[in-house]
């Protein structure tokens, strides 16, 4: 397994995928579990299964497809990548985020990212939309950050700023598109843990008790890899299940709830999504 991913490499994933697609596309949009659905709305699509692109990693867990789906969406050329791979599967974290390398190799500026989430926040309930203002990368705080190893100059600083990894104009664009539509829409922390099992109570605890909303198991390495590269993040959790945190409760959380409750919310999602793209 290859720990870290050379240009060499994102350049030859980047140049499959041009050889199978008539289209240029502008935007990214990377989805989580069970929101694959958004990628069939996508008209004139070109279809690339991950298997048929170079060290491509393909994805094992249910709820995600794992291809390219290209064409144009709500008058935008986008490039949906229908499910993606996790640190949790066993590989490395340049191979996780090579999907948005290929992304700003074929001149995509703009990624929406979503994920499916648990709800910290008691506030939230499961069907909610998340709007991610910041997050906490458990991960790579620990050690584990997808810019370790040698960096690549041409693609961006060794000490990428990360103020503002969710870009605070997509951000309003995407509040007021929601308030437009009557989309209810929650803003908040996520937290990312490396997976696959869930957070015990005293996790979710100690996550709610420094400032997490909400919590999963993606998403965040592929916005620093996007930021590093320049490119601008826009970042949407569907709360699928309430986090568990008394170690007393009766409740337990499944991968089967995250997919029914991710179906359920998908009108919501791609009201938003189509929205924000018209808007763009």
């Amino acid at each position: 397994m290859n720990k870290f991913i050379s240009a060499e490499q994102v350049n030859a994933a980047a140049e499959a995928v041009r050889q199978q697609t008539k289209h240029q596309p502008t935007i990214g949009l990377v989805l989580g579990s069970g929101l694959s659905g958004l990628a069939n709305e996508v008209e004139e699509a070109d279809i690339i299964p991950y298997d048929q692109i170079p060290n491509w990693p393909v994805s094992t867990v249910p709820g995600h497809s794992g291809r390219l789906v290209i064409g144009k969406l709500s008058g935008q050329t986008v490039l949906v990548q229908q499910g993606r791979a996790h640190y949790y599967e066993g590989y490395s974290m340049a191979q996780i985020t090579l999907a948005v390398r290929v992304m700003r190799a074929l001149g995509i500026e703009t990624v929406i990212v979503t994920n499916a989430a648990g709800g910290i926040n008691r506030n939230f309930t499961p069907g909610d939309l998340m709007l991610i203002s910041d997050h906490l990368n458990m991960v790579g705080m620990a050690g584990e950050n997808p810019l370790r190893g040698p960096n690549d100059e041409s693609a961006g600083p060794r000490f990428p700023d990360m103020t503002r990894p969710y870009d605070p104009g997509l951000r309003q664009l995407a509040s007021q598109v929601a308030e437009d539509a009557g989309v209810a829409l929650q803003q908040g922390v996520y937290a990312y843990v490396a997976g696959p099992s869930f957070e015990t109570p005293a996790e979710l605890r100690f996550l709610h008790g420094i400032g997490a909303d909400a919590v999963g198991m993606s998403t965040v390495p592929t916005v620093i890899v996007a930021r590093h590269a320049g490119i601008r993040v826009l970042g949407i959790s569907t709360i699928t299940n309430k986090a568990i945190l008394d170690p007393d409760s009766d409740g337990v959380v499944s991968h089967e709830e995250v997919l029914e409750t991710g179906a359920l919310i998908i009108p919501q999602l791609t009201a938003l999504i189509r929205g924000v793209l018209a808007r763009l």
